[in-house]
Protein backbone atom coordinates (compact mmCIF):
# COMPACT_ATOMS: atom_id res chain seq x y z
CA UNK A 1 0.00 0.00 0.00
CA UNK A 2 2.32 2.76 -1.19
CA UNK A 3 1.40 6.37 -0.61
CA UNK A 4 0.47 8.43 2.38
CA UNK A 5 -1.27 11.40 3.80
CA UNK A 6 0.65 13.85 1.67
CA UNK A 7 -1.49 12.94 -1.28
CA UNK A 8 -4.78 12.69 0.47
CA UNK A 9 -5.21 16.14 1.90
CA UNK A 10 -4.36 18.04 5.04
CA UNK A 11 -4.24 16.93 8.64
CA UNK A 12 -7.72 16.10 9.93
CA UNK A 13 -6.85 17.13 13.50
CA UNK A 14 -6.62 20.88 12.88
CA UNK A 15 -4.42 22.33 10.12
CA UNK A 16 -4.81 25.84 11.52
CA UNK A 17 -2.93 25.08 14.74
CA UNK A 18 0.19 24.15 12.79
CA UNK A 19 1.30 26.38 9.88
CA UNK A 20 1.13 24.77 6.45
CA UNK A 21 4.61 26.22 5.76
CA UNK A 22 7.44 25.62 8.22
CA UNK A 23 9.38 28.49 9.78
CA UNK A 24 12.15 29.67 7.46
CA UNK A 25 10.20 28.79 4.32
CA UNK A 26 7.39 31.34 4.48
CA UNK A 27 9.06 34.03 2.32
CA UNK A 28 10.42 31.54 -0.25
CA UNK A 29 6.99 29.91 -0.45
CA UNK A 30 5.28 33.28 -0.98
CA UNK A 31 7.78 34.13 -3.72
CA UNK A 32 7.15 30.78 -5.40
CA UNK A 33 3.40 31.32 -5.11
CA UNK A 34 3.77 34.62 -6.99
CA UNK A 35 4.98 32.57 -9.97
CA UNK A 36 1.58 30.89 -10.17
CA UNK A 37 0.09 34.30 -10.88
CA UNK A 38 2.44 34.77 -13.85
CA UNK A 39 1.44 31.71 -15.81
CA UNK A 40 -2.21 32.06 -14.84
CA UNK A 41 -2.27 35.56 -16.31
CA UNK A 42 -0.42 34.45 -19.46
CA UNK A 43 -2.82 31.54 -19.97
CA UNK A 44 -5.87 33.76 -19.40
CA UNK A 45 -4.66 36.13 -22.11
CA UNK A 46 -3.93 33.26 -24.50
CA UNK A 47 -7.57 32.16 -24.79
CA UNK A 48 -8.64 35.72 -25.62
CA UNK A 49 -5.77 36.30 -28.07
CA UNK A 50 -6.93 33.18 -29.91
CA UNK A 51 -10.23 34.88 -30.86
CA UNK A 52 -8.70 38.37 -31.22
CA UNK A 53 -6.23 37.10 -33.85
CA UNK A 54 -9.11 35.43 -35.71
CA UNK A 55 -10.87 38.80 -35.87
CA UNK A 56 -7.89 41.05 -36.72
CA UNK A 57 -5.67 38.79 -38.84
CA UNK A 58 -8.42 36.83 -40.56
CA UNK A 59 -7.21 33.36 -39.58
CA UNK A 60 -9.40 30.28 -39.14
CA UNK A 61 -10.22 28.53 -35.87
CA UNK A 62 -7.84 25.72 -36.76
CA UNK A 63 -5.01 28.14 -37.62
CA UNK A 64 -5.53 30.06 -34.37
CA UNK A 65 -4.82 26.90 -32.37
CA UNK A 66 -1.19 27.21 -33.48
CA UNK A 67 -0.88 29.47 -30.43
CA UNK A 68 -1.86 26.54 -28.20
CA UNK A 69 0.53 24.23 -30.06
CA UNK A 70 3.39 26.68 -29.50
CA UNK A 71 2.43 27.32 -25.89
CA UNK A 72 1.82 23.75 -24.77
CA UNK A 73 3.75 21.79 -27.41
CA UNK A 74 7.03 23.70 -27.67
CA UNK A 75 7.01 25.10 -24.14
CA UNK A 76 5.65 22.26 -22.07
CA UNK A 77 6.21 19.10 -24.13
CA UNK A 78 9.65 19.87 -25.56
CA UNK A 79 11.15 22.14 -22.91
CA UNK A 80 9.86 20.58 -19.67
CA UNK A 81 12.44 17.72 -19.72
CA UNK A 82 15.19 20.32 -20.19
CA UNK A 83 13.78 22.34 -17.29
CA UNK A 84 13.74 19.16 -15.19
CA UNK A 85 17.44 18.61 -15.83
CA UNK A 86 18.18 22.24 -14.97
CA UNK A 87 16.31 21.79 -11.70
CA UNK A 88 18.09 18.51 -10.95
CA UNK A 89 21.54 19.99 -11.56
CA UNK A 90 21.21 23.65 -10.50
CA UNK A 91 18.44 23.74 -7.90
CA UNK A 92 15.26 25.75 -7.46
CA UNK A 93 16.58 29.32 -7.36
CA UNK A 94 18.63 29.07 -10.56
CA UNK A 95 15.76 27.32 -12.34
CA UNK A 96 13.23 29.97 -11.37
CA UNK A 97 15.46 32.86 -12.52
CA UNK A 98 16.10 31.03 -15.82
CA UNK A 99 12.36 30.61 -16.34
CA UNK A 100 11.68 34.27 -15.62
CA UNK A 101 14.36 35.27 -18.15
CA UNK A 102 12.63 33.29 -20.91
CA UNK A 103 9.25 34.61 -19.82
CA UNK A 104 10.24 38.28 -19.89
CA UNK A 105 12.17 37.94 -23.16
CA UNK A 106 9.23 36.37 -24.98
CA UNK A 107 6.84 38.99 -23.60
CA UNK A 108 8.98 41.99 -24.59
CA UNK A 109 9.16 40.80 -28.22
CA UNK A 110 5.39 41.09 -28.48
CA UNK A 111 6.11 44.83 -28.75
CA UNK A 112 7.90 44.89 -32.16
CA UNK A 113 5.60 42.23 -33.62
CA UNK A 114 2.53 44.30 -32.71
CA UNK A 115 4.22 47.41 -34.15
CA UNK A 116 4.82 45.65 -37.49
CA UNK A 117 1.16 44.60 -37.61
CA UNK A 118 0.08 48.19 -38.34
CA UNK A 119 -0.83 48.39 -42.03
CA UNK A 120 0.64 44.97 -42.79
CA UNK A 121 -0.15 43.23 -46.06
CA UNK A 122 1.06 39.88 -44.74
CA UNK A 123 -0.99 38.99 -41.64
CA UNK A 124 0.30 35.42 -41.75
CA UNK A 125 3.86 36.53 -40.95
CA UNK A 126 2.59 38.72 -38.10
CA UNK A 127 0.71 35.78 -36.61
CA UNK A 128 3.85 33.63 -36.99
CA UNK A 129 5.80 36.24 -35.03
CA UNK A 130 3.28 36.07 -32.20
CA UNK A 131 3.49 32.27 -32.26
CA UNK A 132 7.29 32.40 -31.83
CA UNK A 133 6.99 34.88 -28.94
CA UNK A 134 4.37 32.66 -27.33
CA UNK A 135 6.70 29.65 -27.61
CA UNK A 136 9.51 31.55 -25.84
CA UNK A 137 7.13 32.64 -23.06
CA UNK A 138 5.95 29.04 -22.73
CA UNK A 139 9.52 27.75 -22.32
CA UNK A 140 9.85 30.14 -19.40
CA UNK A 141 6.53 29.14 -17.91
CA UNK A 142 7.29 25.43 -18.23
CA UNK A 143 10.54 26.02 -16.36
CA UNK A 144 8.69 27.95 -13.65
CA UNK A 145 6.05 25.25 -13.31
CA UNK A 146 8.62 22.46 -12.97
CA UNK A 147 10.26 24.36 -10.11
CA UNK A 148 7.25 25.98 -8.44
CA UNK A 149 4.85 23.01 -8.35
CA UNK A 150 7.63 20.82 -7.01
CA UNK A 151 8.79 23.33 -4.41
CA UNK A 152 5.28 23.97 -3.08
CA UNK A 153 4.87 20.21 -2.68
CA UNK A 154 8.13 19.24 -0.99
CA UNK A 155 8.83 22.04 1.52
CA UNK A 156 8.12 20.99 5.12
CA UNK A 157 5.75 20.04 6.59
CA UNK A 158 5.19 17.53 3.79
CA UNK A 159 1.77 16.41 5.08
CA UNK A 160 0.29 19.74 3.93
CA UNK A 161 1.57 19.42 0.36
CA UNK A 162 -1.91 19.21 -1.15
CA UNK A 163 -3.19 22.21 0.82
CA UNK A 164 -0.15 24.31 -0.11
CA UNK A 165 -0.39 23.45 -3.79
CA UNK A 166 -4.14 24.08 -3.84
CA UNK A 167 -3.58 27.50 -2.24
CA UNK A 168 -0.82 28.41 -4.70
CA UNK A 169 -2.94 27.22 -7.60
CA UNK A 170 -5.76 29.43 -6.32
CA UNK A 171 -3.49 32.42 -6.98
CA UNK A 172 -3.07 31.00 -10.46
CA UNK A 173 -6.86 31.05 -10.77
CA UNK A 174 -7.06 34.71 -9.73
CA UNK A 175 -4.65 35.58 -12.54
CA UNK A 176 -6.53 33.40 -15.02
CA UNK A 177 -9.74 35.41 -14.74
CA UNK A 178 -7.83 38.72 -14.53
CA UNK A 179 -6.44 38.13 -18.03
CA UNK A 180 -9.76 37.80 -19.88
CA UNK A 181 -11.34 40.55 -17.78
CA UNK A 182 -8.55 42.94 -18.75
CA UNK A 183 -8.63 41.79 -22.36
CA UNK A 184 -12.37 42.40 -22.68
CA UNK A 185 -11.71 46.11 -22.12
CA UNK A 186 -8.29 46.41 -23.75
CA UNK A 187 -8.49 44.14 -26.82
CA UNK A 188 -12.19 44.34 -27.71
CA UNK A 189 -12.94 48.01 -27.00
CA UNK A 190 -14.38 49.96 -29.94
CA UNK A 191 -11.14 51.69 -30.93
CA UNK A 192 -9.01 48.52 -30.59
CA UNK A 193 -11.38 45.79 -31.78
CA UNK A 194 -9.76 45.72 -35.24
CA UNK A 195 -6.09 46.23 -34.36
CA UNK A 196 -3.31 44.88 -32.14
CA UNK A 197 -2.10 48.18 -30.67
CA UNK A 198 -2.91 47.40 -27.05
CA UNK A 199 -1.38 43.92 -27.21
CA UNK A 200 2.08 45.50 -27.07
CA UNK A 201 1.30 47.51 -23.92
CA UNK A 202 -0.14 44.55 -22.06
CA UNK A 203 2.87 42.37 -22.78
CA UNK A 204 5.30 45.14 -21.92
CA UNK A 205 3.73 45.16 -18.46
CA UNK A 206 3.96 41.36 -18.34
CA UNK A 207 7.67 41.54 -19.16
CA UNK A 208 8.39 44.15 -16.49
CA UNK A 209 6.52 42.08 -13.90
CA UNK A 210 8.73 39.10 -14.73
CA UNK A 211 11.87 41.19 -14.31
CA UNK A 212 10.67 42.50 -10.94
CA UNK A 213 10.00 39.01 -9.57
CA UNK A 214 13.33 37.72 -10.90
CA UNK A 215 15.06 40.54 -9.00
CA UNK A 216 13.34 39.48 -5.77
CA UNK A 217 14.46 35.88 -6.28
CA UNK A 218 18.04 36.94 -7.00
CA UNK A 219 18.37 38.78 -3.69
CA UNK A 220 16.45 36.21 -1.59
CA UNK A 221 17.65 33.06 0.13
CA UNK A 222 15.77 30.08 -1.29
CA UNK A 223 16.42 26.93 0.79
CA UNK A 224 16.89 23.83 -1.31
CA UNK A 225 15.07 20.55 -0.74
CA UNK A 226 17.54 18.03 -2.11
CA UNK A 227 16.81 14.64 -3.62
CA UNK A 228 18.96 13.07 -0.91
CA UNK A 229 16.65 14.52 1.75
CA UNK A 230 13.57 13.30 -0.08
CA UNK A 231 15.03 9.80 -0.40
CA UNK A 232 15.97 9.78 3.30
CA UNK A 233 12.43 10.80 4.17
CA UNK A 234 11.05 7.83 2.24
CA UNK A 235 13.45 5.46 4.01
CA UNK A 236 12.14 6.73 7.36
CA UNK A 237 8.56 5.79 6.45
CA UNK A 238 8.84 2.27 7.79
CA UNK A 239 5.06 1.91 8.00
CA UNK A 240 5.00 1.43 4.22
CA UNK A 241 6.86 -1.86 3.70
CA UNK A 242 8.26 -2.40 0.23
CA UNK A 243 8.24 1.29 -0.67
CA UNK A 244 12.04 1.64 -0.58
CA UNK A 245 12.45 -1.42 -2.80
CA UNK A 246 9.93 -0.05 -5.27
CA UNK A 247 11.74 3.28 -5.49
CA UNK A 248 15.02 1.50 -6.13
CA UNK A 249 13.65 0.56 -9.56
CA UNK A 250 14.18 2.84 -12.59
CA UNK A 251 11.94 5.86 -13.00
CA UNK A 252 9.88 4.30 -15.77
CA UNK A 253 8.75 1.62 -13.31
CA UNK A 254 7.09 4.25 -11.10
CA UNK A 255 3.49 3.68 -12.18
CA UNK A 256 2.23 6.47 -9.91
CA UNK A 257 4.11 9.05 -11.99
CA UNK A 258 3.53 7.44 -15.40
CA UNK A 259 -0.23 7.04 -15.04
CA UNK A 260 -0.34 10.50 -13.48
CA UNK A 261 1.33 11.93 -16.58
CA UNK A 262 -1.47 10.52 -18.72
CA UNK A 263 -4.04 11.96 -16.31
CA UNK A 264 -2.39 15.38 -16.45
CA UNK A 265 -2.10 15.26 -20.25
CA UNK A 266 -5.81 14.52 -20.64
CA UNK A 267 -6.94 16.96 -17.94
CA UNK A 268 -5.02 19.91 -19.37
CA UNK A 269 -6.12 18.94 -22.88
CA UNK A 270 -9.74 19.14 -21.74
CA UNK A 271 -9.27 22.38 -19.80
CA UNK A 272 -7.47 24.17 -22.62
CA UNK A 273 -9.97 22.95 -25.21
CA UNK A 274 -12.88 24.35 -23.21
CA UNK A 275 -11.12 27.70 -22.65
CA UNK A 276 -9.71 28.09 -26.16
CA UNK A 277 -13.06 27.84 -27.91
CA UNK A 278 -15.21 29.40 -25.21
CA UNK A 279 -15.61 32.67 -27.14
CA UNK A 280 -16.40 30.77 -30.33
CA UNK A 281 -18.99 28.77 -28.39
CA UNK A 282 -20.66 31.84 -26.89
CA UNK A 283 -20.74 33.58 -30.29
CA UNK A 284 -21.98 30.67 -32.41
CA UNK A 285 -24.17 28.84 -29.90
CA UNK A 286 -25.76 31.84 -28.18
CA UNK A 287 -25.07 34.85 -30.44
CA UNK A 288 -23.05 36.63 -27.72
CA UNK A 289 -20.65 39.45 -28.69
CA UNK A 290 -16.94 38.84 -28.12
CA UNK A 291 -16.62 41.59 -25.50
CA UNK A 292 -19.41 40.02 -23.41
CA UNK A 293 -18.05 36.54 -24.12
CA UNK A 294 -14.66 37.59 -22.76
CA UNK A 295 -16.37 38.83 -19.61
CA UNK A 296 -18.25 35.54 -19.30
CA UNK A 297 -14.97 33.66 -19.66
CA UNK A 298 -13.54 35.73 -16.82
CA UNK A 299 -16.62 34.94 -14.71
CA UNK A 300 -16.13 31.25 -15.43
CA UNK A 301 -12.52 31.56 -14.33
CA UNK A 302 -13.68 33.32 -11.16
CA UNK A 303 -15.75 30.20 -10.49
CA UNK A 304 -12.57 28.22 -11.22
CA UNK A 305 -10.71 30.24 -8.59
CA UNK A 306 -13.50 29.90 -6.03
CA UNK A 307 -13.41 26.16 -6.68
CA UNK A 308 -9.71 26.10 -5.82
CA UNK A 309 -10.31 27.69 -2.43
CA UNK A 310 -13.32 25.47 -1.71
CA UNK A 311 -11.27 22.47 -2.80
CA UNK A 312 -8.52 23.45 -0.37
CA UNK A 313 -11.06 23.38 2.47
CA UNK A 314 -12.59 20.07 1.39
CA UNK A 315 -9.19 18.39 1.18
CA UNK A 316 -8.69 19.02 4.89
CA UNK A 317 -11.27 16.30 5.50
CA UNK A 318 -11.76 14.29 2.28
CA UNK A 319 -9.07 12.27 0.51
CA UNK A 320 -7.68 13.55 -2.78
CA UNK A 321 -8.79 10.60 -4.95
CA UNK A 322 -12.38 10.91 -3.72
CA UNK A 323 -12.48 14.65 -4.47
CA UNK A 324 -10.95 14.03 -7.91
CA UNK A 325 -13.49 11.31 -8.73
CA UNK A 326 -16.42 13.54 -7.79
CA UNK A 327 -15.10 16.54 -9.74
CA UNK A 328 -14.29 14.47 -12.85
CA UNK A 329 -17.71 12.78 -12.80
CA UNK A 330 -19.60 16.08 -12.72
CA UNK A 331 -17.29 17.53 -15.39
CA UNK A 332 -18.05 14.55 -17.65
CA UNK A 333 -21.80 15.15 -17.28
CA UNK A 334 -21.39 18.87 -17.98
CA UNK A 335 -19.30 18.17 -21.09
CA UNK A 336 -22.22 16.16 -22.51
CA UNK A 337 -24.58 19.07 -21.79
CA UNK A 338 -22.22 21.60 -23.43
CA UNK A 339 -22.22 19.51 -26.59
CA UNK A 340 -26.01 19.16 -26.74
CA UNK A 341 -27.62 22.30 -25.29
CA UNK A 342 -28.37 25.45 -27.30
CA UNK A 343 -28.20 29.10 -26.22
CA UNK A 344 -27.50 30.37 -22.74
CA UNK A 345 -28.06 27.01 -21.03
CA UNK A 346 -25.01 25.60 -22.83
CA UNK A 347 -22.98 28.70 -21.98
CA UNK A 348 -23.85 28.34 -18.29
CA UNK A 349 -22.65 24.72 -18.40
CA UNK A 350 -19.41 25.83 -20.12
CA UNK A 351 -18.84 28.26 -17.25
CA UNK A 352 -19.88 25.82 -14.53
CA UNK A 353 -17.50 23.09 -15.72
CA UNK A 354 -14.59 25.39 -14.84
CA UNK A 355 -15.60 25.19 -11.17
CA UNK A 356 -15.22 21.41 -11.22
CA UNK A 357 -11.99 21.55 -13.23
CA UNK A 358 -10.36 23.70 -10.57
CA UNK A 359 -9.25 21.09 -8.03
CA UNK A 360 -8.09 18.51 -10.54
CA UNK A 361 -4.63 19.76 -11.55
CA UNK A 362 -3.21 20.13 -8.00
CA UNK A 363 -4.63 16.77 -6.88
CA UNK A 364 -3.20 14.99 -9.93
CA UNK A 365 0.18 16.63 -9.40
CA UNK A 366 0.44 15.75 -5.71
CA UNK A 367 -0.89 12.20 -6.11
CA UNK A 368 1.59 11.59 -8.94
CA UNK A 369 4.70 12.91 -7.16
CA UNK A 370 4.10 11.83 -3.55
CA UNK A 371 6.57 9.43 -1.88
CA UNK A 372 8.86 9.14 -4.90
CA UNK A 373 12.11 9.97 -3.12
CA UNK A 374 14.97 10.48 -5.57
CA UNK A 375 12.48 10.36 -8.46
CA UNK A 376 10.54 13.42 -7.23
CA UNK A 377 12.11 16.10 -9.42
CA UNK A 378 11.99 13.93 -12.52
CA UNK A 379 8.35 13.13 -11.77
CA UNK A 380 7.63 16.85 -11.38
CA UNK A 381 9.13 17.53 -14.81
CA UNK A 382 7.09 14.70 -16.31
CA UNK A 383 3.87 16.04 -14.79
CA UNK A 384 4.58 19.52 -16.16
CA UNK A 385 5.34 17.88 -19.51
CA UNK A 386 1.81 16.48 -19.28
CA UNK A 387 0.54 20.04 -19.64
CA UNK A 388 1.39 19.57 -23.33
CA UNK A 389 -2.05 18.01 -23.64
CA UNK A 390 -3.08 21.59 -24.28
CA UNK A 391 -1.27 21.39 -27.62
CA UNK A 392 -2.85 18.13 -28.77
CA UNK A 393 -6.56 18.71 -28.27
CA UNK A 394 -7.34 22.26 -29.56
CA UNK A 395 -6.22 21.55 -33.17
CA UNK A 396 -8.41 18.43 -33.25
CA UNK A 397 -11.32 20.38 -31.86
CA UNK A 398 -10.64 23.17 -34.36
CA UNK A 399 -10.99 20.73 -37.27
CA UNK A 400 -14.21 19.31 -35.79
CA UNK A 401 -15.57 22.81 -35.17
CA UNK A 402 -14.77 23.99 -38.71
CA UNK A 403 -16.33 20.84 -40.18
CA UNK A 404 -19.32 20.01 -37.98
CA UNK A 405 -19.88 23.08 -35.80
CA UNK A 406 -18.78 24.30 -32.41
CA UNK A 407 -21.12 22.29 -30.18
CA UNK A 408 -20.16 18.76 -31.37
CA UNK A 409 -16.48 19.68 -31.01
CA UNK A 410 -16.84 19.84 -27.22
CA UNK A 411 -17.50 16.10 -26.99
CA UNK A 412 -13.75 15.64 -27.39
CA UNK A 413 -13.25 16.32 -23.67
CA UNK A 414 -15.61 13.55 -22.49
CA UNK A 415 -13.06 10.67 -22.74
CA UNK A 416 -10.57 12.79 -20.79
CA UNK A 417 -12.84 13.10 -17.77
CA UNK A 418 -13.79 9.41 -17.96
CA UNK A 419 -10.09 8.46 -17.70
CA UNK A 420 -9.72 10.79 -14.71
CA UNK A 421 -12.64 9.06 -13.00
CA UNK A 422 -10.99 5.67 -13.51
CA UNK A 423 -7.56 6.94 -12.46
CA UNK A 424 -9.04 8.42 -9.29
CA UNK A 425 -10.40 4.97 -8.40
CA UNK A 426 -6.95 3.46 -9.07
CA UNK A 427 -5.25 6.03 -6.85
CA UNK A 428 -7.92 5.59 -4.17
CA UNK A 429 -6.93 1.92 -4.04
CA UNK A 430 -3.22 2.85 -3.95
CA UNK A 431 -3.82 5.31 -1.12
CA UNK A 432 -5.50 2.71 1.09
CA UNK A 433 -9.16 3.16 0.05
CA UNK A 434 -9.71 6.05 2.42
CA UNK A 435 -12.64 8.43 2.01
CA UNK A 436 -11.70 10.69 4.90
CA UNK A 437 -8.30 12.05 5.86
CA UNK A 438 -7.12 10.08 8.87
CA UNK A 439 -6.59 11.86 12.18
CA UNK A 440 -3.02 10.60 12.44
CA UNK A 441 -0.90 11.61 9.49
CA UNK A 442 2.42 10.03 8.70
CA UNK A 443 5.24 11.45 10.82
CA UNK A 444 7.46 14.14 9.48
CA UNK A 445 10.90 12.84 8.56
CA UNK A 446 13.41 13.60 11.35
CA UNK A 447 15.85 14.82 8.70
CA UNK A 448 13.33 17.40 7.60
CA UNK A 449 12.36 18.40 11.12
CA UNK A 450 15.90 19.14 12.16
CA UNK A 451 16.60 21.76 9.54
CA UNK A 452 14.76 25.08 9.54
CA UNK A 453 17.56 27.38 8.48
CA UNK A 454 16.92 29.44 5.35
CA UNK A 455 19.47 28.90 2.61
CA UNK A 456 20.71 25.57 3.97
CA UNK A 457 19.98 22.44 1.95
CA UNK A 458 17.75 19.89 3.63
CA UNK A 459 20.37 17.16 3.93
CA UNK A 460 21.17 15.34 7.16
Amino acid sequence: MPGGAVATGGAFANPFKQPIVKRGYVWPYLLVTSLFFLWGFAYGLLDVLNKHFQNVLGISKTQSTTLQVAYFGVGYFLFSPIAGEILKRKGYKFTVITGLAFYSTGAIFFWPVAKFSVGTTNPGSIFAGFVVCTAVIACGLATLEVAANSYASVVPPVKYANLRLQFSQACNGVASFTGPLLASHVFFSDENADNLNNVQWVYLGVSLLGVAIATLFFFSDIPEVTEEALQSEIEDLSQYPGLTEKLAKPFWHQTRAITGFVAQFLYVGAQVTIGSFFLNYTAENAGIADSLGSNLLSYGLIMFTVGRFIGTAILVFVSGPVVLFGAATIAAILSILIGTLHGWSGVVCAMLIMFFESVQFPIIFVLSTTNLGRHTRRASALLVMGISGGAAFPPIQGVIADTYGIRPSFFIVLPCFIYLMLWAVYMWNEEGRRVWVSKSDEPESPRLKADDKVGKPLVA
